[in-house]
């Protein structure tokens, strides 16, 4: 019998910024929504199925143009699940904030977003990353 695989390539064209500080997400939110001039609003949360038995809730807000998509996510999942890694990124679990940009917002300079984020007081650290060089990039695919 012939085995057939299915080989998807998926679309990594996004800027992927990860955000220290311990501000609650809806804070981070509207701080966000006075500083970049967007309309982030709170979704469904992520929910993440793992092996059966344990469930990733990750809390998630979104922002969506003509042009272009804003996401925020927690990296750490909610409530306190008993995995041993429970994030949505392992790769960068020293980060409480993970922002996704998509689009025409891309245009922004990292540099500058970066020294915009800086300026809250409430944001201690950020830093922007290479989707492709995460190993868990997947979880960032919907």
């Amino acid at each position: 019998m012939r085995t057939h695989r299915l080989n998807i390539e998926y679309d990594y064209s996004f800027d992927l910024y990860g955000l220290v500080t311990s501000v609650k997400d809806y804070k981070l939110a509207w701080v966000l929504n006075r500083l970049l001039d967007l309309r982030l609003t709170k979704q469904k949360d992520l929910c993440y199925d793992l092996f059966g038995k344990d469930r990733l809730l990750i809390s998630n807000f979104q922002y969506i143009t003509e042009y272009s998509e804003v996401r925020l996510f927690r990296n750490r999942a909610l409530g306190s699940p008993t995995l041993r890694k429970p994030f949505l990124l392992p790769d960068i679990k020293e980060y409480d904030y993970v922002l996704q940009i998509t689009g025409a917002m891309q245009q922004l300079h990292p540099q500058e977003l970066t020294k915009k984020l800086l300026r809250v007081p409430l944001v201690q650290y950020v830093k922007k990353f290479d989707p492709l060089t995460l190993k868990f990039k997947e979880n960032l695919i919907f």
